[in-house]
């Protein structure tokens, strides 16, 4: 079983444990749960992470979700459609322009 080594009401360190072996620690030792992290606040409980937003996705990002994926290509490659597979990438071309 995992524990949290708590000093200073911050989680110092996280252990495997059995719960009964001689353990000597510097701060408390408290289960853990889904909330424990090193580094993370202990008050009356485990706070959690802190979660921020979401980071914008980069112009390299935008354009590789949009494009044709790998199986369409192939299928567009074996059905003789290369055609429309180029409208396909020139549209996220249009929409995503080289920076």
């Amino acid at each position: 079983m995992n524990y949290a080594i708590i000093k200073d009401n911050i989680v110092s360190n996280i252990v495997e444990w059995d719960g009964v072996s001689e353990f000597s620690v510097d701060g408390d030792i408290i289960v853990c749960d889904e909330n424990a992290y090193i580094g993370g606040a202990y008050s009356n409980g485990f706070v959690a992470r802190p979660v921020g937003p979401s980071p914008e996705p980069t112009y390299d990002q935008l354009r590789k979700n949009e494009y044709p994926s790998i199986e369409e290509c192939v299928h567009a490659i074996l059905d003789d459609q290369l055609d429309a597979l180029q409208v396909k990438r020139q549209a996220v071309k249009d929409k995503y322009p080289k920076e």
